[in-house]
Formats: C-alpha cells, sequence, structure tokens
C-alpha cells in the first residue's frame, strides 16, 4: 500500500478499572462502572484494528461516550456539576510527544482525549481506503466523509469541550489550539483532494479544478503556518508533509489554469502558467525525499510513489509541450516574465466539517445511580492521584512501526 496521507501516531492511554469499591453501593452502580471498563477496552482495541469499520467504531463511541457522561452530566438535567468528575484519574499521550503521558483526575480530559483519538481513527481509516491503487467511488465517497467526520469531532472538542478543563492545556500538546487547527484544516485539505480527484476524473472545467487545487493549497499552507511556532523536534516531519502537499497542489493549480488560458487563446500566459506549475512540481518532488528522511512521529507517506502524484507530472509536461506547439504554429505570444496571479475562488466543493455531538446520557444513569455512588466512602490513602512521568505503553498500530533511535513512532 502507498501511503498518500501522513498519519501521526493515535494517543496512548493508561488502563482504567472504574473499580469504585465501598464507593459504588448498588448493584446499578456497580454494573455501570463494569460497562464503563469493558466498553473503553472494547474502544481502545478497535483503534488498532484493521477490520473496524465506520459502523463499529460509531457503536462502539456512542456506547462508551453515553456511560461516562455519568461522570460529567447530572442525569436530572440540572446545571449542577456532576460528582462524580473528579473521582478518577486518567492518563494519555500526545500524539507528537512520545510515551510520557499528561494526567488528569478530571472526566472531561476523559472525553476530549478519547474523543481526539476516535477523530484520529477516522482520519486512518481514510488513509488506509485512500492508499489502495484500484479505490472504487464508494470508497473514495468513504474517504471523503471519514475526513470531513473527524474534522468536525475535532472541531467540537475545540470549541465546547477543552475550554471546561479546569487544568490549562500545556503548550505543544494535542488539545492545545495550534495543534488542533492544523488537524482541522488537514482534515478538510484532505477531503477536497478527494473532490479533485473525482473532478479530473469526470473532466470537470479546468477552471473549477484550479480553483479547488488552489483552495487546497492555501489550506495546506495554513496548517503549516499554524505549526511553525512548534518545536521541530516534534512538528518538522509534519510540516514538511504540509509544504510538499502546498507545493502539489500549486503545481496542480497553475496546471488547470494554464489550460484555461490556453481555451481563452492566452497562449503565452498558459505557458508561463504551466513553467510555473513545473517548479512547484519539482520543488514537490524534491520535499517528498526531505520528509522521508525527516525523522519524527507518524507515518511516512510516499505521495510520489503514487500514481495521482506520477500523473501529475505526466500532464504538465504533455499540456506545456501542446502550449508551446500551438504558440509556435498559432498565436506567437510572448511568455511573460512573470506567473499570472492566481485569484481563483472554487463556489463549488469546498469542504465542511461534518457537524458532530456527543451522545445523550446512558438511561443506565438515573438519579438513584447516581446518588448509590458515596464519595465518604473513598480510601484516604487515594491511589489514583497523578504520576505523570510514568511511561504509557504505545497502541501497536497496524501501520505504524517503531524507529529505535528517535524514540518516535515511524514507518
Amino acid at each position: 500500500m502507498t501511503h498518500w496521507f501522513h498519519r501521526n501516531p493515535l494517543k496512548a492511554t493508561a488502563p482504567v478499572s472504574f473499580n469504585f469499591y465501598g464507593v459504588a453501593t448498588t448493584p446499578a452502580a456497580t454494573k455501570v462502572c463494569n460497562d464503563l471498563r469493558l466498553s473503553r477496552t472494547r474502544l481502545l482495541e478497535l483503534f488498532t484494528d484493521s477490520s473496524c469499520n465506520p459502523e463499529m467504531m460509531k457503536n462502539a463511541t456512542d456506547l462508551y461516550f453515553s456511560l461516562l457522561q455519568g461522570f460529567i452530566l447530572s442525569p436530572d438535567d440540572s446545571s449542577q456539576e456532576c460528582k462524580l468528575r473528579y473521582i478518577q484519574n486518567f492518563k494519555w499521550t500526545d500524539t507528537l510527544q512520545g510515551h510520557v503521558p499528561s494526567a488528569q483526575q478530571d472526566a472531561v480530559f476523559e472525553l476530549v482525549s478519547m474523543g481526539f483519538n476516535v477523530a484520529l481513527w477516522y482520519t486512518k481509516y481514510a488513509s488506509r481506503l485512500a492508499g489502495k491503487e484500484d479505490i472504487t467511488e464508494d470508497e473514495a465517497k468513504d474517504v471523503h466523509r471519514s475526513l470531513k467526520i473527524a474534522a468536525g469531532i475535532f472541531k467540537h472538542l475545540k470549541e465546547s469541550h477543552i475550554p471546561k478543563l479546569i487544568t490549562p492545556v500545556e503548550k505543544g500538546r494535542d488539545l492545545e489550539a495550534r495543534l488542533i487547527d492544523s488537524y482541522i484544516i488537514q482534515c478538510q485539505a484532505e477531503a477536497q483532494e478527494v473532490t479533485i480527484a473525482r473532478a479530473i476524473e469526470l473532466k470537470h472545467n479546468p477552471g473549477l479544478i484550479a480553483a479547488l487545487a488552489y483552495e487546497t493549497a492555501n489550506f495546506y499552507q495554513k496548517a503549516d503556518q499554524t505549526l511553525s511556532s512548534l518545536d521541530p523536534t516534534y512538528a518538522g516531519k509534519w510540516r514538511k508533509y504540509l509544504n510538499l502537499k502546498t507545493c502539489f497542489y500549486m503545481a496542480y493549480a497553475y496546471c488547470y489554469h494554464g489550460q484555461t488560458l490556453l481555451a481563452s487563446d492566452k497562449c503565452g500566459e498558459a505557458i508561463r502558467s504551466l513553467q510555473e506549475s513545473e517548479k512547484f512540481f519539482a520543488k514537490a518532488e524534491a520535499l517528498c525525499k526531505e520528509y522521508g528522511e525527516t525523522k519524527g512521529p507518524g507515518t511516512t507517506a510516499k505521495p510520489s510513489g503514487h500514481l495521482f502524484f506520477r500523473k501529475l507530472g505526466s500532464l504538465i509536461k504533455n499540456t506545456l509541450e501542446k502550449c508551446q506547439r500551438e504558440n509556435g504554429f498559432i498565436y506567437f505570444q510572448k511568455v511573460p516574465a512573470e506567473a499570472p496571479q492566481l485569484e481563483l475562488k472554487a463556489n463549488y466543493g469546498l469542504v465542511e466539517p461534518v457537524p458532530f455531538e456527543f451522545p445523550a446520557l446512558n438511561a443506565h444513569w438515573t438519579p438513584e445511580t447516581l446518588a448509590a455512588f458515596d464519595l465518604t466512602k473513598r480510601p484516604k490513602d487515594d491511589t489514583t492521584k497523578p504520576k505523570p512521568d510514568e511511561e504509557v505503553k504505545p497502541l501497536k498500530e497496524p501501520d505504524i512501526k517503531p524507529q529505535k533511535d528517535s524514540g518516535c513512532h515511524i514507518s
């Protein structure tokens, strides 16, 4: 399989037993804790199960999150904070910063961390499908939808739940605005790649394809700029990927803009546009090599080995040769020194995140169930207190293998 998209590792987490002996005083309270433990374990297993599909993931996430909401929401719909919110400590690693976790004794931290991983899973599912050379139309739709769902989850976490955390998010961690914004923008850009591929396949207007490619390049550039103030040790590889995708889609934009100019009998400008396309494509090829040699977390995408990448190189070459022939026989126009300014706006095909909401409180959470948790029975020697310097084992992802010399995950 040729990886087309770069993917950072999933977040890893310490096991959580939800064993509140003495605190959970009725069978109903004990059962809800047992269901929480089992549904959390099942969800974590699905993250690394290559046979998992979106339906399986949705069922598992709906169950776990509906149960977890009982630690956050009051079953009587009051605005009062749930008494169980701070009963359990949760530990999660970050996608870029190795195996030492952040720890918070807060159910909202668990909600946003697990939600973040669910969004990452959708991006990885999309990547696995997109890596196939013979992708079907239905699979392309799945890729497109999965990326929009992921963007919607990231956006919902950022806007509605991360602000509720009591402990401020540390700089450079996943839940910080710079990282989560980059993930949202990257998901939108990658979903638009599917739209572009479809528009090319159906031979849509070159002006539309050029505009979509230009908007997509701008998305990638914006994602890269959002990461620019992060430590390059962690973000350098990811930024190389964003750079190469920016150049690749600028090459696409100038190539199809050249076709539009030629159709308008502006052959000299078309030649200059295609020459600019050639430059961006050469830069994208060079960045592919640099990206492959850069150490850092995540999978190593191999766009230069993908058919979609190789086709563009041939298209630029053939279109430029055609324009030069036409200009030599018919138009005799001067080729401008400056490349044309791309002021392209796509009216169709732009991607917006799919709105996301966490499921409602599970029916097992009744006022009686909540009342059955007696916090006065908690042991005085509370072993759930955070020990943030402990390492957490990484999830064994099928498409990521360890890189010994950096401590990061890469393939």
